[in-house]
């Protein structure tokens, strides 16, 4: 049986600069996987060119045994794959309830989607409370949690979450994290970029170590986290 989402042999240039350079991976139902790296290291173009939004230059996606890599992003979002882009890309003139119907925007099930965001407010009490207020307003970890929300309208079974916890505070990265961590519990498959590589392997079910776009070291997330060369490259620790 294959994997949830398949990445072979991946490879994505910005004109001839190549940035990605033929990665590799898997991503199975039910597990948080990880993509650690510095910046530069071809993180934020995976996830892009998975959602749709780049076209590789070779190599294949594949979601649930369908190749998605010729994909438009509109037709992938429908078959059950949404992202929480990095920087959260919220519409800040618009309400918060505004912005997160924009995530169901392929849907048809009114009735559902109704469901939906009730489950989005139970999970962000801060988003029920002001869902009438311009989301502009709101502080970078509420922006974080409306832009997660508005992913989970599109009821995805595979989310893609961009540095979550950029600029957080420590206390907000932990509720971001936490929530990372419900959203697997509840059925949804995550697949993580985290800058923050301890709270991210701490997650993680497997990950993935990028440098300048090549996959260099791969393991368990606990494995990862007691690996002498990331715990040196990547956790601060000598």
């Amino acid at each position: 049986m294959s994997a949830m989402l398949e990445v072979d042999n991946l490879k994505v240039n910005y004109g001839k600069i190549t940035a990605v350079k033929g990665i590799s991976f898997t991503v199975e139902e039910g597990e948080v996987v990880c993509l650690i790296g510095t910046n530069g290291a071809g993180k934020t173009t995976t996830l892009r060119t998975i959602s749709g939004l780049l076209r590789p230059s070779g190599g294949e996606i594949r979601y649930e045994g369908q190749r998605i890599d010729a994909m438009p992003a509109h037709k992938i979002v429908s078959l059950g794959v949404a992202q929480s882009p990095e920087g959260r890309r919220i519409f800040p003139r618009m309400t918060v309830e505004e912005n997160l119907r924009l995530g169901a925007f392929a849907r048809r099930d009114h009735r559902a989607i109704e469901q939906d965001l009730k489950e989005a407010y139970e999970l962000f009490p801060i988003l029920a409370e002001r869902r009438k207020q311009a989301a502009g307003t709101f502080s970078g970890g509420e922006q974080q949690m409306l832009a997660m929300g508005r992913a989970m309208l599109s009821r995805p079974r595979l989310m893609m979450l961009d540095e979550p916890s950029m600029g957080l505070s420590p206390l907000m990265m932990k509720t971001i994290m936490s929530t990372v961590r419900t959203l697997q519990e509840r059925g949804t498959t995550i697949l993580l970029v985290e800058q923050n590589a301890r709270a991210a392997l701490k997650l993680a079910t497997k990950g993935y170590v990028l440098e300048v776009g090549r996959i260099v070291t791969e393991g368990t997330g606990t494995d990862l986290l007691h690996s002498e060369e990331v715990r040196k490259a990547y956790l601060g620790e000598e």
